[in-house]
């Protein structure tokens, strides 16, 4: 097959996240399989307007803001010359509305639905944009009967809340690369560490977990806070660790390699996750095969990714106070941590990118016999 997606994002994009993992394990593997897969997205400073990375040939154009007007226009002069099999529509961010003007077969693709979630994030009158362009598309693309893969079994609920057709949602779960995120004999701190790893985005509500430190750290002087990972949201977060007293307890450490993130990841004793919203949870299970259990908000994807009790444990989102509670217990009870790392470990190896790329394989070759 030939295949085309429009993405936001690429891979190497400084504001990848989760979604973009996602695309780069799925499609590369699909590449290395004989299909030629084209990803069309936006660029950033210092990105080549082409590239080839791991078979996936990636095309740039267009800034952040404004790169959905570029695909319309992208797809009639380029890409519909080019005589694609299948066309990849992944709906993150504001949506492309490719059923307005793709003619091939269209597969979409989402990992959550931002809903109200993106008024935590932006600029009301942004949010409302995003919003109400989102619903609109939603409403379309279920009309137009396209397909989606969706990331886990909240947002598969989300799309039939909306009304999807079942038969028209497959759920293709995020995996983990095993050959990076794995045991590796590094033992976990002698003291406490925790911590906590992705981009620093206010719906992330990483605030969360620092707001919770201070009866912690009464209890555990010694504990350290690893918040790993880069983003806007970075300087409130450091103020609030100023005016809360726990800034000592708290090192921000910018973005850091995958070895380092792994490295780190051993030596927890547990990750805490605090979102609003997730489309799975990619670095709860990326922590899970580095035998770290996983503390989290009891929210859509988190609740997927983490079997409460059995790879970590779940609180209500934004009850900071359960949030210090669920944080002092697992501290206290050395044996739950080893129960709950042990469990985690076999719960992320039921989970593969090779895997998520057959089913995803299998999927579009149905569409294709659709037309």
């Amino acid at each position: 097959m030939r295949i085309l997606i429009f993405n936001w994002q690429d891979l190497k994009n400084p504001l990848a996240g989760g979604a973009e993992v996602h695309l780069h394990e799925v499609f590369s593997r699909i590449a290395r399989k004989g299909h030629e897969v084209t990803l069309y997205c936006s660029t950033f400073p210092g990105a080549a307007l082409m590239e080839d990375m791991e078979g996936i040939r990636v095309c740039r154009q267009g800034g952040r803001y404004f790169f959905n007007f570029h695909v319309p226009a992208a797809y009639v002069s380029r890409f519909r010359k080019e005589r694609f099999d299948i066309v990849i529509d992944d709906m993150n961010k504001i949506p492309f509305f490719t059923p307005l003007f793709v003619r091939e077969p269209l597969y979409g693709v989402t990992h959550h639905l931002f809903g109200t979630s993106v008024f935590r994030e932006i600029n009301p009158v942004l949010a409302a944009y995003v919003y109400f362009t989102e619903k609109a598309a939603v409403w379309y693309y279920r009309r137009k009967g396209i397909p989606f893969i969706v990331g886990s079994p909240s947002t598969f609920r989300e799309l039939m809340e909306r009304r999807f057709p079942r038969e028209r949602v497959a759920v293709v779960n995020y995996a983990v690369d095993h050959a990076v995120h794995r045991m590796t004999g590094i033992p976990k701190s002698p003291t406490p560490l925790i911590g906590s790893f992705g981009r620093l985005k206010k719906y992330k509500s990483i605030d969360h977990l620092i707001r919770a430190l201070p009866p912690v750290i009464r209890e555990f002087p010694s504990i350290k806070v690893v918040i790993a990972g880069d983003g806007d949201d970075r300087p409130r977060l450091e103020q609030v660790a100023r005016e809360l007293g726990v800034a000592a307890a708290v090192e921000f450490t910018g973005y850091i390699p995958e070895q380092r993130k792994v490295e780190l990841l051993q030596q927890m004793w547990f990750k805490v996750a605090t979102s609003a919203k997730e489309g799975w949870g990619l670095t709860v299970t990326e922590a899970n095969a580095c035998g770290t259990p996983v503390i989290a908000s009891d929210v859509p994807g988190l609740r997927d990714a983490v079997q409460d009790n059995e790879t970590g444990l779940l609180y209500p989102y934004g009850d900071i106070n359960r949030l210090s509670q669920s944080i002092l217990f697992l501290l206290k009870d050395a044996q739950l941590r080893e129960r709950l790392t042990k469990n985690a470990i076999r719960w992320a190896k039921t989970f593969t990118w090779d895997a998520a790329a057959d089913q995803t394989l299998g999927l579009l070759e149905r569409r294709m016999k659709e037309g």
